[in-house]
């Protein structure tokens, strides 16, 4: 239920902010807001806008796909509203080094919530890394897309030549595996065993 209600809360600020300019204005990340201003929201609401519906799309439906398992996962341990709250933390986590990076910077943007998403799907990756995960129709193992989707993300980060915020990718998908390592210690170990033992599909 938490997972539907962040993709429904998500895709309606952001259609919201696709036809107000002046809205999107006041939810994106911008550093000088946050640190002259102590607009310290924007470290949250940054991820309930996108830039586009393709970049919604994608966020939405990777979060649709892999948040139910997490969220279920979750809630045994610290209840649905501890799901939201780990959703909603992993905004910041992932946003924080951006924000400290360009606190100064007038001229720096960012928005999208890729960062939670990547923690959530990391955190299943760490619970099923064997499991299949499709790729524009490519099934690859979950680890196996973990690894490309880590070392992309550092090369892209290192780059500098696009408008992704490959850093909030990365430090997204870090505080979700730390974040399940200490909620259930017993994943690391399941986690390393599993890899020794390939189950395609399962």
């Amino acid at each position: 239920m938490i997972t539907l209600l962040l993709i429904a809360a998500t895709v309606l600020v952001s259609w919201l902010a696709f036809n107000n300019p002046r809205l999107a204005d006041r939810l994106i990340l911008w550093p000088p807001a946050i640190q002259r201003q102590h607009q310290y929201d924007r470290l949250v609401t940054h991820g309930f806008i996108h830039a586009d519906f393709q970049h919604l799309l994608f966020n939405m439906i990777t979060l649709y796909f892999f948040g139910r398992l997490i969220e279920r996962f979750f809630a045994a341990y610290i209840g649905e509203v501890g799901f939201l709250l780990f959703y909603l933390s992993a905004l910041v986590v992932a946003i924080l080094p951006t924000y400290i990076g360009h606190r100064s910077d007038a001229g720096y943007r960012s928005l999208g919530a890729s960062g939670a998403v990547s923690a959530v799907l990391f955190a299943f990756i760490l619970l099923q890394p064997w499991s299949m995960i499709y790729v524009f129709f490519l099934p690859l193992p979950a680890i196996v897309y973990g690894v490309l989707y880590v070392g992309y993300s550092i090369w892209m980060d290192r780059q500098g030549r696009d408008n992704v915020n490959h850093s909030a990718h990365l430090w997204g998908a870090g505080y979700g595996v730390l974040f399940t390592l200490l909620l259930e210690p017993r994943v690391g170990p399941a986690f390393l065993q599993g890899l020794m033992q390939p189950s395609f599909g399962g």
